[in-house]
């Protein structure tokens, strides 16, 4: 199996800065891809950013450009999302998703962490 541990989520005013991290553990032969996506209230699930571990290439909602920042750390399985002038909308719980594959295994598999709160209120 494949485990993630997020950190890092908390309560923040608009225009605060917070920094979510999630390492991944377990069976893992390799990850291709690690990824952040982020629920409100009565929404739907949504991707925020995503990072390819080989080749670092880097992708964002266009609510985010400019203002989160996705990055990882291959020899720690972590990846971290760097989230500066945090708004009101963006509250939401945020989930660590991997594209991972077990060792023992022939392809790859997404595997999700338990969440994170974010809140961002005055």
């Amino acid at each position: 199996q494949v485990q993630l541990v997020e950190s890092g989520g908390g309560l923040v005013q608009p225009g605060g800065s917070l920094r979510l991290s999630c390492a991944a553990s377990g069976r893992i032969r390799s990850i291709y891809s690690m990824d952040w996506y982020r629920q409100a209230p009565e929404k739907q699930r949504e991707s925020v950013a995503s990072i390819v571990l080989s080749s670092g290439r880097t992708n964002y909602a266009d609510s985010v450009k400019g203002r989160f920042t996705i990055s990882r750390d291959n020899s720690k399985n972590t990846v971290y999302l760097q989230m500066n002038s945090l708004k009101h909308e963006d509250t939401a719980i945020y989930y660590c998703n991997v594209d991972a594959r077990e060792i023992g295994t022939a392809g790859y598999a997404d595997y999700w962490g338990q969440g994170t709160q974010v809140t961002v209120s005055s």
